[in-house]
């Protein structure tokens, strides 16, 4: 039997489709499940709870300035779990300054508040957004 290599990759991910008619509340409630797999919902309620406000932003952005349904990617490596939305159109989100009394204009700022970073990626049909939460310290176990 081969030995593996301790330089290979191992990671844990789950993805779904978030339709624009109800996707924003089944995105909440499917990331909040697989975190409660991975045992975050208990050991990290805080960051849990930020990964579904995150997830929740990243969809409805996608419904609302894209007009398309989101492609969410959920990906754990032992070390972070990255939030991926994938949606149709190629423009990258910009965070803007919303006025006291707006009611809207504050998800790219409670993305980049929330996560360790986040990035955007254009492609052919599209852009996709990763967002990188640090998941909880083993150190000790």
């Amino acid at each position: 039997m081969a030995q593996p290599d301790s330089n290979s990759v191992k990671a844990l991910g789950w993805a779904r489709r978030m339709p624009v008619s109800g996707g924003v509340r089944a995105g909440r409630r499917w990331a909040r499940e697989h975190l409660d797999g991975l045992g975050w919902n208990t050991e990290a309620p805080d960051t849990a709870d930020a990964v579904v406000l995150v997830v929740s932003e990243l969809i409805t952005n996608a419904h609302i300035h894209a007009h398309s349904n989101a492609d969410l990617l959920l990906t754990w490596d032992g070390s972070y779990l990255y939030v991926s939305v994938h949606d149709n159109c190629p423009t990258p989100p910009r965070p803007r300054r919303a006025t006291s009394n707006a009611v809207s204009g504050r998800g790219m700022a409670l993305v980049e508040l929330l996560s360790d970073d986040w990035q955007v990626h254009q492609d052919g049909s599209g852009k996709l957004i990763t967002v990188r939460f640090r998941g909880p310290d083993h150190s000790g176990d």
